[in-house]
């Protein structure tokens, strides 16, 4: 969910505020997703690179992860939604922390989609995380199932389509392992200008892609 910052910044608005708006599209691309039948959607919304932020950033942005969780998650979508979080989030505000995992409790019943946030989240952390677990585990041959078994997204499907907006053509380390196979789509457009006709759009392209998954195909 890329551009927030430089959205503001084009309308001489604090960063701030990118991350507001971004927030608003957020909601919209939800509910556009629920309405459209996708099972899950993951979301990048704090990396482990985004540290190096001012520190009035990084408190605005814990403050949004907080409201969304907290007041959107039960009142802003027209159906219910599980939500997940993948990353390391103990070095997080308290109370962060408590209502995020609140909310994953209460939510893990729910049936319509899965949402899943990357917050305090890397790839490569991810995939060092999950090597380390499988070591402790016992095991000295290590395979990819033991891999994919202790990775954040161990219950989720394979990941179909990664997104990232703003024109910037790179992963910035989300998802490493999981996008193995995945088709990518990189948009011109700023995260806040996000709609229900550009998820229209996204799945339209995706759905002509030929996926052969190193086979002939089509």
């Amino acid at each position: 969910m890329d551009g927030n910052g430089r959205w503001a910044k084009e309308r001489m608005l604090p960063r701030v505020v990118g991350h507001r708006r971004g927030t608003t599209a957020l909601k919209k691309v939800i509910n556009a997703c629920i309405q459209k039948g996708v099972k899950v959607v993951s979301l990048y919304a704090f990396s482990s690179e985004n540290w190096k932020r001012p520190e009035s950033e990084r408190t605005a942005l814990f403050n949004m992860i907080k409201e969304f969780v907290a007041k959107d998650v039960p009142n802003k979508f027209i159906k219910p939604v599980v939500i997940k979080v993948m990353g390391d989030i103990s070095p997080l505000p308290q109370d962060v922390i408590d209502a995020l995992k609140e909310t994953v409790e209460k939510t893990k019943n729910n049936g319509n989609m899965v949402v899943n946030i990357g917050i305090n989240y890397g790839g490569r952390d991810e995939i060092v995380k999950a090597v380390n677990d499988v070591i402790a585990s016992g095991k000295k041959e290590i395979t990819v199932d033991d891999i994919e078994q202790n990775l954040y997204t161990a219950e989720l499907p394979p990941l179909d389509l990664v997104v990232r907006t703003s024109g910037e053509i790179r992963l910035s380390n989300f998802m490493l392992w999981q996008c193995a196979y995945s088709e990518f789509i990189f948009l011109d457009k700023y995260w806040p200008d996000m709609n229900k006709k550009d998820l229209d759009e996204i799945l339209k392209i995706y759905t002509g892609r030929d996926r052969r998954f190193g086979g002939i195909g089509k």
